[in-house]
C-alpha cells in the first residue's frame, strides 16, 4: 500500500487576496501616471485630434469656395488631391526647397545655441546676464515684429547693413538664395535662444568631475565636448533637435513678411505658404489639406527615424 500525504489547505489569506495589476519598483499601480496624464492627454485630444480628423477628411474631398457656399454639393476625391499634388511639378520644387531650407535653419540654430551655451558657462556672471537677457529678448519678439525689423535692415536703400558692408542698393529679397539666407538668419536668431538655454542647463548638469578628469587628461576644449559633454548631452539635444525640426519645417510668418508672400514668382515659397496660397488665395481648401497631411506625415516619420537612432544607441528619453 503506497501512503500519500494529504494535500494542505490554502491559507486564508491567500485564498481571500484579491488580483491586483502590475506595480512598478516604488510600489504604486502602473497605472497611476497615465491617471495623471489623463487632464492633459484629454485637452491634446481635444485641441489636436479632432482638427487633424478634420484635416485628414477634407483632404478626401472636393472641397472649394462652391462647397463652402453651398453652391455644390461635396464629392468624395479619395486621393485624387494627393495624385494632384504629386504631379504637379511646383509642389515637388516647393518640397525640396522646404526640406534644404529647414535642415540649414535647423543645423545653424543648433550650432549658434550650443556655441552660446558654451560661452555661458566660459563668461563672468555680469555678461552671461547680459548675454541671457538679449538671446530671451529675441526668443520674446513676435515673428511679424522681428520679421519686419530684419527687412528693414537689410533694405536697400534705407538699411544700415548695405552701408556698413558698402553693398550701396544690393536687394536680398530680389535672389532667391539671398532671400532664403536672409530668412535662414532671422530664424536662427530667433531660435538660438530656447537651444541655448536648454543645452546651458544640460551642461550644469554633467559633474565637474568628469571634465576635470577629461582635462587633466590633456584633452582640448573641443575633445572634451565631443567626445564626453555631447555623449551626456544626447537626451537633451535630441529634444532640441526634434523642436527645431518641427518648427523650421513649418515655417509661414518669416517667408510670408520678409519676402511678400513667397518671393518674385514664388521663387522662395515654402510648403506652408504654399499651402496658404492654395487653401485661401486659390479657394482650393481640399488641395490645401493635403499639404498640411503631408507636412504631418513628413515630421511625424523624421521624428519617429530620430527617436529609432536614439533607442538603438541605448538611450532613454
Amino acid at each position: 500500500m503506497t501512503l500519500t500525504a494529504p494535500a494542505l489547505p490554502a491559507p486564508a489569506d491567500t485564498a481571500k487576496r484579491p488580483v491586483r495589476g502590475p506595480r512598478s519598483r516604488t510600489g504604486t499601480s502602473a497605472w497611476t501616471p497615465w491617471l495623471y496624464l489623463l487632464p492633459a492627454l484629454a485637452v491634446l485630444g481635444a485641441l489636436l485630434v479632432y482638427p487633424v480628423y478634420q484635416l485628414g477628411l477634407i483632404s478626401f474631398l472636393e472641397y472649394t469656395q462652391a462647397q463652402v457656399s453651398g453652391g455644390e454639393p461635396t464629392s468624395f476625391q479619395g486621393l485624387g488631391n494627393y495624385t494632384a499634388l504629386f504631379a504637379d511639378p511646383q509642389f515637388r520644387q516647393v518640397l525640396l526647397a522646404t526640406v534644404v531650407f529647414a535642415a540649414a535653419c535647423v543645423a545653424g540654430t543648433l550650432a549658434v545655441g550650443c556655441a552660446l551655451a558654451v560661452l555661458l558657462t566660459r563668461v563672468r556672471a555680469l555678461p552671461r546676464l547680459a548675454l541671457m537677457l538679449a538671446a530671451l529678448g529675441a526668443w520674446a519678439t513676435p515673428a511679424v515684429t522681428g520679421s519686419t525689423v530684419w527687412v528693414f535692415l537689410f533694405d536697400a536703400d534705407f538699411g544700415p547693413v548695405n552701408k556698413l558692408l558698402g553693398l550701396g542698393d544690393f536687394s536680398w529679397t530680389y535672389g532667391r538664395y539671398s532671400a532664403f539666407a536672409l530668412v535662414l538668419l532671422e530664424v536662427v536668431w530667433c531660435s538660438f535662444p530656447f537651444v541655448m538655454v536648454t543645452v546651458y542647463a544640460g551642461i550644469r548638469a554633467v559633474p565637474t568631475e568628469v571634465l576635470e578628469a577629461a582635462a587633466l587628461d590633456g584633452a582640448s576644449q573641443w575633445r572634451i565636448w565631443r567626445s564626453v559633454t555631447a555623449p551626456l548631452l544626447r537626451p537633451i539635444l535630441a529634444v532640441v533637435t526634434i523642436q527645431s525640426v518641427i518648427w523650421d519645417f513649418k515655417v509661414f510668418t518669416q517667408i510670408y513678411v520678409m519676402t511678400g508672400g513667397g518671393g518674385i514668382a514664388g521663387q522662395n515659397l515654402v510648403l506652408n505658404v504654399y499651402a496658404y496660397q492654395q487653401a485661401f488665395a486659390s479657394s482650393r481648401y481640399s488641395l490645401g489639406a493635403a499639404i498640411g497631411v503631408v507636412m504631418l506625415l513628413i515630421l511625424l516619420a523624421v521624428t519617429l527615424v530620430y527617436l529609432r537612432l536614439l533607442r538603438r544607441q541605448g538611450e532613454e528619453l
